[in-house]
This record gives C-alpha cells, structure tokens and sequence, in this order.
C-alpha cells in the first residue's frame, strides 16, 4: 500500500485526488494538508510513502517546501501536481528533487501511472517535456567552448592569438598588464586549455582571428 499525503489549499481537489486514489488498491490518502506549513509537520511526524504536492500553497510556496522535504527526508519522493504547465515550473521543480510534474489537467490514469512508476523508484516526465528537455540537452552540447566567454573574454582570446603580447592587449584595450592577464586564466580555465598554444590552434581552427 502506498500511503500519500495531498497537500493542496483547495479542498475541492484535495476531495477530488482523494476519490481517484480510493478508488485504487493499492493506494491510500493518509493525510492531508492546505498549507505548506501543514505539510511539513506532518510530514515531520509521519510516515509517508509519497507527497502530492501543489506548488500554489498559502505561506511557504510549493517549491519551497520541496527543497525543505529533500533536505530533511532526501529519499522521500515527491510529486508536484500544479495548475501551471510543465514549461513553467516543471525544470525548476526537478532541479530541486521532484520525482515528477503533472499538471492539474492530466487523465486519472496517467496521475496513477505516474505514482506507480515513482513508487519503484522511477521518475515520471511526461512525453511533451522529455522532448523538450532532450532538445535543449542537444542545443546545450552543441555550443562551441567560446560560446561561454564574455565578450571582453573573447576579445582577449583573438588578440592573444593574433600574436599580441600581455602589455600590448593591456594597452589597445586601456586595461592593466594584471587585469589582461587574469582575462587569459579564465579563458583557460572555461575552455579547458592547457596554454597559449591551445587558444591559438582553436581561434586558427575556427576562424575567429580578429582583423
């Protein structure tokens, strides 16, 4: 039997969810809560198997109370069930260790599927935001190393490779020699370059060298 707590401030869905679950076996509502104080407490001097947690809760929000749950009881999974769509909140709530997002629109089913799945010890992400969260994996991996430079940064990088000394950039960019210099350690550092032999085979490489 999975045990739940639905922390909801709207007793109508808290009624609603409750009726879905006692309809199912091997689920049951143990406890509920309006507020995400209520919550806490409650999840503080019980057992739970899993929370149902709205992120829209009086107080203390639905996220914040999440990040309190992880840090308290990190294995207890927690589901957000939110009016908000996944392109809102959903990444942020599996930033801060939800097992999964649905949205207050999703099939009953689906809503015990996911529970289900979790309960293994999975996480549920819908079809629509696994799409979403592999395209931007993709556009993440498919950005070039110089793409996380400042411009100052990059600029730096193509008149090192250029052939411009520490005092001469320093000079052309009315900069220090020091301040020049800790340009070029963090260009380093973000590309993962050993010198300046590196930087000067990438910009050649890519055709960044600046007239």
């Amino acid at each position: 039997m999975i045990n739940i707590l639905i922390a909801d401030d709207h007793a109508i869905v808290r009624k609603g969810l409750k009726q879905i679950l006692s309809e199912t076996p091997d689920m049951s509502v143990a406890a509920e809560a309006s507020s995400g104080e209520e919550a806490l407490e409650k999840i503080a001097h019980n057992n739970f198997d899993m929370i149902l947690l709205d992120i829209s809760l009086p107080g203390k929000n639905g996220l914040d109370v999440l990040r309190q749950i992880k840090r308290e009881k990190p294995k207890l999974p927690v589901v957000i069930l939110s009016v908000y769509t996944e392109e809102q909140y959903a990444m942020s709530a599996f930033k801060a260790g939800a097992s999964g997002y649905l949205t207050k629109e999703s099939a009953p089913e689906e809503l015990i599927s996911a529970l289900r799945k979790i309960s293994r010890g999975g996480k549920y992400v819908t079809s629509s935001l696994a799409e979403k969260m592999a395209l931007r994996i993709s556009a993440i991996k498919e950005r070039l190393p110089h793409d996380r430079l400042s411009e100052r940064e990059y600029e730096v990088m193509c008149m090192i490779a250029s052939g411009k000394t520490i005092n001469q950039i320093a000079k052309k960019l009315s900069l220090s020699a020091s301040a020049v210099s800790t340009y070029r350690s963090r260009i380093l550092e973000k590309m993962e370059m050993s010198g300046t032999s590196d930087i000067i085979r990438y910009v050649v490489k890519h055709g960044l060298l600046l007239d």
